[in-house]
């Protein structure tokens, strides 16, 4: 039970300071709202015609998957932010679990991206995106996994970036990368083996490819956009999330006992 408080205390904190902040609330909705609504609408209107499949539908799914997995993991920078206010340390030495808090962490962050996530997806169905009750009700569970995903990501590079302003310029290097080799913008079935390879290696390659596994599940576009079966990518996010989530506790752990 004390782990359990811990975990909601901390995802508390996190959520408040997120609410406090407009800009950072206001900021956060429109920029998802832009990319679906100009770049699919702009996308759809020049090619969507000579591709085969509709770029507003194509975008959006992207952009939902991307923005959880996005949130969760820019948002897991604050810890270096509270490791340089030494707030970390006074968290490390209450009597609860290091995985509890780092989870606490990331509960925060999530449900931030869950409140982002469902305004995306009530403009999904004002611009029109083809969104079933079935779809609605399966891809909340699913965007939780991603979240999970981006969070435990976040972890495993923030825990090896010792100050706020290193993983400020830093963090971008790792997740912007992700955005085109992951088809968030761009169909990636079909790739050149130069960018094949590490377009199956980044983990937000799956977060986007599992929102589409449903989203065009029984669709003839499925053929051209999706990659895999919303299990077997369901199963690989599970699996590396475990994995960053034991490595990146482990690490940042670790730096914290050498400061």
């Amino acid at each position: 039970m004390r782990e359990l408080n811990a975990i909601l205390a901390i995802g508390y904190r996190d959520f408040l300071k997120f609410y406090r902040d407009r800009t950072r609330v206001i900021g956060s909705f429109i920029f998802p709202l832009i990319f679906i609504g100009v770049l699919g609408t702009s996308l759809q209107a020049n090619i969507g015609q000579f591709v085969g499949f509709n770029f507003i539908t194509f975008a959006f799914t992207g952009v939902l998957a991307q923005l959880v997995f996005q949130i969760v993991a820019f948002g897991l920078i604050s810890m270096n932010e509270e490791r340089d206010q030494n707030l970390t340390q006074e968290i490390f030495v209450s009597p609860v679990s290091r995985y509890s808090i780092v989870i606490g962490k990331i509960l925060g962050e999530t449900v931030i991206a869950m409140l982002q996530a469902a305004a995306v997806l009530l403009f999904g169905l004002v611009i029109g995106v083809p969104m079933t009750l079935q779809k609605f009700l399966t891809i909340g569970p699913l965007l939780v996994a991603i979240a999970f995903l981006g969070g435990t990501f976040g972890l495993l590079v923030v825990a090896n970036l010792r100050t706020q302003r290193s993983a400020q310029q830093l963090f971008p290097l790792f997740l912007f990368p992700q955005f085109f080799l992951a088809g968030v913008f761009s169909p990636i079935k079909s790739l050149p083996v130069f960018l094949l390879i590490p377009s199956r290696i980044v983990p937000l390659t799956y977060a986007v490819d599992l929102v589409r596994s449903v989203f065009y599940r029984g669709a003839p576009e499925a053929q051209l956009l999706v990659l895999h079966s919303p299990l077997f990518n369901f199963s690989v996010i599970l699996v590396v999330s475990i994995v960053f989530l034991v490595l990146g506790t482990w690490l940042f752990v670790r730096n914290e006992k050498n400061r």
